[in-house]
């Protein structure tokens, strides 16, 4: 990077995990940004009880600003403070003033005139991009739809081609997947803990576009092998029914991320079905158990080879009963050799510093005079 940026970031929250599947990307991504030499300050709003569940401090590496969300004068303060900035990122799913945060950014200037580089950081694109694809279907366009071409970059959480290709077909100046990745400070192995001891793990929040996936790949799994143990963590699924085997353990909090990960032979992933769709979109906890050296279940999704080799990194499963008979034929051997086997992949390629260096490599070009700059999508 030819010199280091001050980065104003809009999103949901850096220090609470709870109803924020984002926070663990956040912190990935921007604690290696500031490693490097940049400055970080986040605004999130002070909703959906996030506070009160607080799961780090304010970091040393970030400056946090939590603004009121019961009405806009704390959010257009929160606009005025991060306008002194090179970079402003305004990040999907905040939850609360999205749409006023979305087209203002657009609109800051910095106290010498000029116009800061502006991100969309999206950390859903599968379901942003079917909401405006439905919206255009209704001819009642998402207000987002005309302001994609007026952001200078769209970041995503993952999708690789198909979101790419979406992104430019409504006019984005360029689109670059930033994968979620692997902390090796944070992911890491650890002893197990009786709260989560089992067979097979599973931690996500319940979801509506998340439920029945999780009713196939984790609840019939459990049916079909009642002499095995298995863990349900996250929130809402306390008044799930569910078999008898499986054990719900509800929120759980990002420090404890690594116990849960190495309490059970096997953790399942489970994409929501617009990531599904897509593809390319391995979820944080994907990263997070291969840094703890967990054997990793996943659902079928197009594109898991670039990340993780299929048999060897990762077991993969096309519905509950495959998972039920991956589990039948799982020694705490053949568990223990693709753990560690996920681990050595993730630590090689896919840390959050390696990720963090292609933001830097998009921004720089972004900066680089017109005639030097590579092809969008080249």
């Amino acid at each position: 990077m030819s010199a280091p940026l001050r980065i104003s970031f809009f999103g949901s929250s850096l220090v609470s995990a709870y109803w924020n599947g984002a926070a663990t990307y956040y912190r990935g991504i921007l604690r290696a940004l500031a490693a490097r030499g940049h400055s970080v300050t986040f605004y999130e709003p002070d909703a959906y009880d996030r506070q009160k569940h607080r799961d780090i401090p304010d970091p040393s590496w970030a400056q946090v600003v939590v603004y009121p969300a019961d009405g806009e004068t704390g959010v257009r303060r929160a606009l005025a403070g991060g306008a002194d900035a090179d970079l402003v990122v305004k990040a999907s799913g905040v939850g609360v003033f999205d749409a006023l945060l979305e087209a203002a950014v657009l609109e800051l200037r910095r106290p010498d005139g000029r116009r800061p580089l502006c991100a969309f950081w999206d950390v859903d694109a599968p379901a942003t991009l079917e909401r405006v694809a439905a919206a255009e279907a209704a001819r009642a366009p998402d207000p987002f739809r005309a302001l994609v071409p007026r952001y200078d970059v769209i970041f995503t959480y993952g999708g690789g081609p198909p979101v790419v290709a979406a992104y430019e077909a409504l006019g984005a100046r360029r689109c670059e997947p930033i994968y979620n990745g692997l902390d090796p400070d944070v992911h890491r192995p650890a002893e197990a803990d009786p709260r989560f001891a089992g067979d097979l793990g599973f931690l996500g929040n319940r979801l509506p576009d998340r439920e029945a996936r999780v009713e196939e790949f984790f609840l019939r799994a459990a049916a079909e092998r009642p002499e095995q143990r298995f863990v349900l963590g996250g929130a809402g699924w306390h008044d799930k029914p569910m078999p008898g085997n499986v054990r719900a353990v509800g929120h759980v909090y990002t420090r404890d991320h690594n116990a849960f990960n190495a309490s059970t032979r096997a953790v399942l992933n489970v994409n929501r079905d617009s990531m599904a769709r897509f593809g390319y979109s391995p979820a944080t906890r994907v990263f997070e158990a291969a840094g703890a050296g967990a054997c990793i279940v996943t659902d079928a999704f197009v594109g898991v080879e670039t990340f993780f080799a299929p048999g060897r990194e990762i077991l993969i499963a096309r519905d509950g009963a495959e998972v039920a008979r991956l589990l039948a034929g799982l020694t705490p051997e053949r568990a223990r050799a693709v753990g560690e086997a996920a681990r050595r992949r993730a630590l090689g390629d896919h840390t959050y510093g390696q990720r963090a260096v292609r933001v830097e490599q998009v921004l720089d070009e972004l900066q680089a005079p017109p005639e030097s700059r590579r092809a969008v999508g080249a």
